[in-house]
């Protein structure tokens, strides 16, 4: 199985490769503005009527970059050519973004027309797809025009598999984050077929806040929190960056110091993220999860920050790719499906359920569990109603990635007997957290 993976190491740059790796990045955003100027320009001279062409796609403002780059930018030969191309890159995908947005072709949020890009703002990173790029051995990497630049982590892991034939580097990015420096060679790796360790079991997931997940097994995986940790020392971080003379040395120092804090906060986060979905996929053959309207979840504000801090919509991401790896399979509920509401014993559906209670009680048969326990045994029934057969079937969202029809909601357990009973059967759009 050929998959692509990603490998990512800090590196340990001399002062000199530094220098070298800021310019590129530089690079980047220049090619990034200019090709933005010159779009911004050719709009409005198509809006006076003028008959010139727009460079929108990336062939367009690479050949435009090269009739000009002698003019604009006489010291374009410091730097690889793979900054420049990388800038003009991300400002064509920046583009045909905006358009598929405008046109409806693109879900999600609307997105804005590109804006220019500024030093010490976003993220700083630059791109190469050609040249020297390789793993020279445990410790160093080779970077076009940059050279052999030494690794804070060893190598191994990727080394190893480039010897055996089994992956082959496509692309590396260069990104600062956190006042460090980190490459992340893109791979075509061939991976052996997986098998979880136990590939007869059915497990359900249930994310939130108060635990990051909670399994039907009865397990719960503890919420880092890891921007509550160090929530107080960002205060007074910016703080201190705010009473600084922008522009100082004070200033960067401050700057770095605060960077430094988010990079730590971030890292804890990554790091029980994917352990918990690592576990979960090695270890389960089927691992049913909820689709999470995160977006709407952030509109609370007394629990965007805690919601944000937890990425609940990573855990499902990281599944996706992690399940077949490991040979298992990933079922996916529906959006609005009631896993808090309903009883996993009976099958009875509450017509509301606040969060404020953290146990359930049916009104049913009186069974009594943890909210989030029950939630997840919901979840875990769920895996052979949508997908039919347990471990043998197929994921949720059907070969081609789009919505299967067994994805749709199946009939409620218990509703016979409540239409018997003379209740009826409960709306099920309800709160799935």
């Amino acid at each position: 199985m050929r998959v692509l993976q990603a490998y990512r190491f800090a590196l340990d740059p001399t002062p000199r490769q530094e220098r070298a790796l800021a310019s590129h990045v530089g690079a980047r955003r220049f090619a990034f503005n200019w090709g933005l100027a010159l779009v911004k320009e050719r709009l409005e001279a198509r809006a006076r009527g003028e008959d010139v062409e727009v460079p929108w796609p990336l062939p367009a403002l690479r050949r435009e970059w090269n009739r000009q780059k002698h003019r604009v930018a006489p010291w374009w030969r410091a730097n690889s050519k793979e900054a420049y191309s990388s800038g003009l890159d991300g400002l064509a995908r920046a583009l045909q973004n905006w358009s598929k947005s405008r046109q409806g072709e693109r879900k999600g949020r609307r997105v804005g027309f590109p804006r220019f890009r500024k030093k010490g703002r976003g993220r700083e990173s630059v791109r190469f797809t050609t040249g020297a790029i390789r793993v020279d051995d445990k410790s160093h990497v080779v970077l076009p025009r940059i050279g052999r630049v030494k690794t804070h982590e060893p190598t191994l892991a990727l080394l190893r598999r480039i010897e055996a034939g089994t992956a082959r580097i496509l692309s590396a990015t260069v990104a600062q984050e956190g006042g460090r420096w980190f490459v992340s060679f893109t791979c075509e790796v061939e991976r052996p077929p997986g098998r979880p360790r136990f590939p007869g079991r059915v497990v359900g997931v249930d994310a939130g806040v108060k635990h990051l997940a909670v399994l039907s097994t009865g397990e719960k995986w503890p919420n880092p929190r890891s921007l509550e940790k160090v929530l107080r020392k960002i205060a007074r971080s910016s703080r201190a960056l705010a009473r600084r003379q922008r522009g100082s040395r004070g200033w960067h120092k401050a700057r770095r110091r605060l960077a430094r804090l988010h990079a730590r906060a971030r890292n804890l986060r990554q790091d029980a993220l994917h352990k918990l979905t690592h576990h979960l996929a090695s270890t389960y053959g089927v691992v049913v999860v909820e689709q999470l309207h995160v977006a709407g979840m952030l509109k609370n504000r007394r629990l965007a920050r805690v919601l944000a801090d937890a990425a609940l919509a990573a855990i499902r991401r990281q599944l996706s790719y992690k399940c077949p790896w490991h040979g298992a399979v990933l079922v996916e509920a529906p959006l609005f499906y009631p896993s808090s509401k309903r009883c996993s014993r009976c099958g009875a559906v509450k017509l509301s359920l606040p969060l404020s209670e953290r146990i359930f009680r049916c009104e049913e048969c009186g069974f009594v569990l943890d909210r989030d326990e029950n939630a997840a045994r919901n979840l875990a029934a769920l895996a052979a109603a949508v997908a039919g057969s347990g471990p043998e079937t197929l994921n949720a969202r059907g070969r081609d990635g789009r919505p299967a029809a067994r994805q749709a909601i199946p009939e409620e357990a218990g509703s016979r007997h409540r239409r018997m009973a003379g209740t009826g059967t409960a709306d099920p759009q309800g709160s799935a957290a």
